[in-house]
């Protein structure tokens, strides 16, 4: 049986939501409930609707000119396990994966959102960490909605174990 996952939508082509143009997937199901969230209706882990894994896979692979993908939400690490047959099919093309989520890196190093959320960050390059802050909107800091958010490389804080900011340009 095929791996399925929840989710509430794509977008084939954005511009917004990290560098270059991305396939993005918004997964259902949110623990955080972020006040001024741009996504509540992600919130429901029962909303959306079930996906087999393979059928974003293809609809990624089948889409041109692409430089990455991007994991939104909702929260992506609720579902590691699709999390990690994108991120690696992603890479496959020669693609970066990017993956938003309201944990903080540290939070998730302690096991926060479970092993299997920990282990799929191994897959992904860059993570947006942190829940949104509506006190603390920015348009100053790119591809995060508040300046708490932050840009992470992960290889890089796996390899340290500490959190190391991207370097996006």
């Amino acid at each position: 049986m095929s791996e399925h996952c929840r989710i509430a939508g794509t977008v084939r082509h954005s511009s917004v939501d990290g560098p270059g143009v991305r396939f993005v997937v918004f997964f259902q199901g949110c623990p955080h409930h972020c006040p001024g969230c741009q996504n509540p209706e992600t919130w429901d882990p029962e909303g959306g609707g079930e996906t087999p894994v393979e059928d974003l896979v293809e609809q990624m692979r089948a889409t041109r000119y692409l430089d990455g993908i991007t994991l939104s939400g909702g929260d992506p690490l609720l579902q590691p396990r699709a999390v990690t047959a994108l991120a690696d099919a992603a890479h496959e093309k020669g693609l970066s994966v990017w993956c938003y989520t309201g944990w903080t890196f540290e939070a998730l190093m302690q096991g926060a959102a479970g092993e299997a959320a920990l282990q799929a960050l191994g897959h992904i390059d860059v993570l947006v960490d942190g829940p949104f802050v509506q006190d603390l909107l920015s348009r100053d800091h790119i591809f995060r909605g508040s300046s708490n958010q932050r840009l992470i490389d992960v290889p890089a804080s796996l390899a340290s174990g500490q959190a190391v900011m991207a370097s996006v340009w």
